[in-house]
Parts: C-alpha cells; structure tokens; sequence
C-alpha cells in the first residue's frame, strides 16, 4: 500500500493578455499503476504559436506517460525523451508555418513507493515543500539565475537580461536542455507545486508554502491566482498558471462489520 494518497488541483488565469499561452495538465499512466504526472508549458511566439507550442508539449507528455512502464523505462529516460519530442516537433511547425514558436516546460512524476522525479526547462518552476516549509526548487534557465556573481546582481537590479531565457524548447538554434532534480523519501505532508513566471513574479516562498499546507490544492492554487492577479499592475499582466500537489495520510480501511461477525460465527 502505497505510503500516501496524491490529491491535486490547478488554477489558472488569463491576466491582462488577449490569448492563454500557458498550459497544465494531470496525468497518470494505464501501465505504471499509483503512478502520477504534472506538466506545465507556458509558450511564447506570435500569431498564436505560444499557445500552440504549449498545447503541443502538454500532448506530446500525455502520450509518452501513457506508454511509459516503469519496469523496462527509467523515469529521467522518459522526460528527456519528452523534451526531445517536443522540440522535433516544434521545429517540423517553423519549416510549415511563419511562426516562430517556443516554450517552457515544469514537469513532475511521482511514484506510488515515495520517489519524485522533476525537471525543467525555461523559468517555469518546480517547488517542493514540506510542510509549509520550501525544501527546493529549480532554477530558472534565464541570465539573471545563471550569472556567476548572483549578490552583485541583485544589489545593482533588475537588468536588461533579467527575464530573457537562455534556455526554451524549440528555439532552432539551440536544443534544448532539461534539467532534472528528484526526492526519495517522500511521505504524507509533502506538496509540490509547477507553476509559470506570471505567478512567481507575485509571491514569495512562505506565502506558497502557507497556502498549499492549509489548503486543498485546489483552494490553494484559486488563492493564489488570486493573490498574483491582485498585485499585478501596468495593464500588462502574464498569463498565471499553476498546479499544486499534495501526499496526504490515506485513509484507513473501514471493517465490513457484518462481514466480520460472519466469520467469527463461523
């Protein structure tokens, strides 16, 4: 029996832009039983080519998580092998079309025996938390995260290259590379949540973990939309999308009391 019981939820808002060009998605797998995946792309390109590259990497992780099997696939394989797709994909749509699209990925398996696998790609995050307490998170592919000397960074402020992204899914120059991180001993009172930058601008490491421990996912990740719509100013606002899952303590199972006392008269 599997040590905890995976509850999840998403939220997700259009914020001041005219399409949604982020995408979530919760899965499992018909041949990895317990099994459960979390992904999230925010796209980005013109003449909606943001919101097609997203539909595409939300798709194209669906299908691979539907054939993966644990027994002959190693879970970090499997995600490479998604990004991978993903980009192939995004690149044969560039020679079709005039579109130039690109995304982000979050991605997040969890296994029914305590282990978590995650990887990234672009500054859609992936936070675990114990408790209400941030144990990790990735680190964005982006030039602010990735400058050497982060302390001068931060005092001299944002720069020009503060949200340019070093690192995205089907840029025709450069493949793509996922990051990969992971946990194994997981147990009720866990939570992680993916999310896209249009929520991360807004809020703080507490106010997440605050929110997810008190909450069902589903409460937290409504309330936290809220929260980043309600700070966002200039007119300009991201799309804001999250998801948010929890390990909770399964519940026990209940005796069939006539069942019982059949066999103990027997």
């Amino acid at each position: 029996m599997s040590p905890y019981k995976i509850e999840a939820g998403t939220g997700q808002h259009l914020g001041d832009r005219s399409e949604q060009q982020d995408r979530i998605g919760l899965f499992t797998a018909p041949r990895a039983p317990g099994y459960m995946m979390a992904v999230l792309a925010d796209g980005m390109g013109g003449s909606s080519g943001g919101s097609i590259a997203a539909e595409q990497a939300i798709r194209t992780a669906q299908q691979v998580f539907e054939n993966f099997s644990p027994r002959i696939e190693e879970i970090e394989t499997m995600l490479q092998e998604i990004v991978a797709e993903i980009h192939t994909v995004i690149q044969l749509m560039t020679l079709a079309t005039e579109m130039r699209p690109h995304t982000t990925l979050a991605i997040l398996v969890i296994t029914a025996d305590g282990k978590a696998v995650w990887g990234h790609v672009g500054d859609s995050r992936v936070y675990r938390f114990s408790g209400p307490n941030l144990a990790e998170r990735t680190l964005d592919h982006s030039y602010a995260e990735q400058m050497i000397d982060r302390a001068s960074a931060a005092q001299g402020g944002p720069g020009p290259t503060q949200t340019i992204l070093a690192n995205v899914i089907g840029n025709p120059l450069a493949a793509p590379v996922l990051t990969l991180g992971g946990y194994a001993n997981l147990q009720a009172g866990d939570a992680f949540m993916l999310c896209s930058d249009g929520v991360w601008h807004y809020c703080n490491d507490e106010e997440f973990g605050a929110a997810i421990a008190m909450n069902s996912p589903r409460d937290a990740a409504q309330m936290l939309i809220a929260k980043a719509r309600k700070r966002a100013t200039g007119g300009d606002a991201d799309n804001c999308t999250l998801g948010v899952i929890k390990l909770i303590t399964p519940p026990k199972p209940v005796s069939n009391f006539q069942v019982d006392t059949m066999r103990r008269a027997i």
